[in-house]
């Protein structure tokens, strides 16, 4: 799985003309579940992203967690899988098929849901969504399951 956390000051998700999730300060959340991910490449990502800490303490510096005041909004993102091999079309052969894509980011976010007691809000899988967010720092941390070294 892959993940690119956004610290941000306000996120908001719509399909169509619909906002279906919304959260002022936090963490936005892209997920990418690769076609060999298993239910422990979930559970290792939120363990992860649970315990960054990349909100200030009172001197300015980043090492606090998560407060749960604050919100995560978690989108599925086939695309952090696009491989540009190739040339300049990528190719995402890399990702998960749907079902298993889907069935993964469901997992994940119960998972995220029973450790974090803050607001957490969803995109729509397989939707095409608009997302509206506000960096804050900027702070955007990429994390991927398969490559744990940094």
């Amino acid at each position: 799985m892959r993940a690119l956390v956004r610290r941000v000051t306000h996120a908001s998700v719509s399909v169509g003309n619909e906002s279906i999730g919304e959260i002022n300060s936090g963490l936005l959340v892209y997920l990418g579940v690769d076609r060999d991910d298993e239910e422990s490449d979930a559970s290792w990502l939120v363990k992860k992203i649970l315990g960054l800490r990349i909100f200030e303490d009172g001197n300015g510096r980043m090492s606090h967690a998560i407060p749960e005041s604050d919100g995560i909004l978690v989108v599925s993102q086939f695309t952090l899988f696009g491989n540009l091999q190739k040339g300049f079309r990528p190719s995402f052969n890399q990702a998960a098929d749907p079902a298993k894509g889907k069935g993964l980011y469901e997992h994940f976010l119960v998972l995220v849901n029973e450790e974090f007691k803050g607001n957490l809000h969803q995109g729509a899988f397989g939707e095409e969504m608009k997302i509206n967010a506000t960096d804050d720092g900027p702070v955007s941390i990429w994390i991927d399951s398969k490559n744990r070294k940094y």
